[in-house]
């Protein structure tokens, strides 16, 4: 049964603690219902604070999902954070790892991306100017440009095109394939989609579209907590193509 009394699991908490309260209980409420069918009031009673703290933290409910998606476009820059430690690894097996990655992390979780991709559109748009979230969104992009930038100075990626334009091609194909799969029907898992255009983009912009990895394939994202994520095709792909 629902507690009534939204006063009831209210618990003093420090500054720091009642905002990482209030984005946790929003993100688990806006995953099992959808955005806009929660409330403050009720993301408040989930978090046990008050609802005039949740407001304190964050003004308004828009504020409150930028917030979120601004830490979804962080987990964006932290993959290819990662991936850019990746010295040894050829650029089209990383470029294949981190769509399989982004996709398999989708799908675990669909409805709240769902909610949260509307929010990144808008600021792909240019209809959401300003904050942390068109700031995350502009180093994701100064991140792919200094991958493809060093792809190509290391001979992994062809020389006749731009790096800016390898870069964007990249960023269209993450998110167009992530937004046509979650909005519209599908029948196949999200991973694959995401390799096939992975595959599409190593073959216009890749010296050697098979390029092969003998050590293992990075893993660029383990939640915390969570149970090891599944091995990325791209190894047993490389794992075939030895000889």
């Amino acid at each position: 049964m629902v507690d009534c009394d939204p006063m009831s699991k209210i618990v003093p908490l420090p500054r720091g603690d009642a905002r990482a309260a209030v984005l946790e209980a929003a993100r688990q409420l806006f995953a099992a219902r959808g955005l806009h069918e929660v409330t403050m009031a009720e993301v408040a009673q989930a978090a046990g604070v008050a609802r005039a703290t949740v407001f304190n933290q964050f003004g308004s409910k828009h504020a409150l999902v930028d917030a979120i998606t601004a830490e979804v476009l962080a987990g964006y820059v932290m993959l290819l954070d990662n991936a850019l430690t990746q010295r040894d690894v050829p650029t089209p097996v990383l470029i294949r790892t981190l769509f399989e990655t982004m996709g398999r992390g989708i799908e675990d979780n669909e409805r709240f991306y769902r909610a949260v991709f509307r929010e990144i559109a808008k600021v792909s748009l240019g209809l959401d100017e300003g904050g942390d979230v068109q700031r995350m969104r502009m180093t994701a992009l100064d991140r792919l440009l200094q991958l493809h930038t060093r792809g190509q100075a290391r001979g992994d990626l062809v020389r006749d095109r731009r790096p800016e334009d390898m870069a964007s091609a990249f960023d269209g194909l993450v998110f167009g394939t992530i937004v046509h799969w979650l909005y519209e029907a599908r029948g196949e898992p999200l991973h694959a989609r995401m390799l096939r255009a992975a595959e599409i983009l190593l073959g216009g912009c890749a010296a050697d579209p098979d390029a092969v990895h003998e050590g293992p394939i990075p893993i660029l994202y383990v939640a915390p907590d969570a149970p090891r994520p599944a091995r990325p095709a791209a190894r047993r792909k490389a794992r075939r193509k030895r000889r």
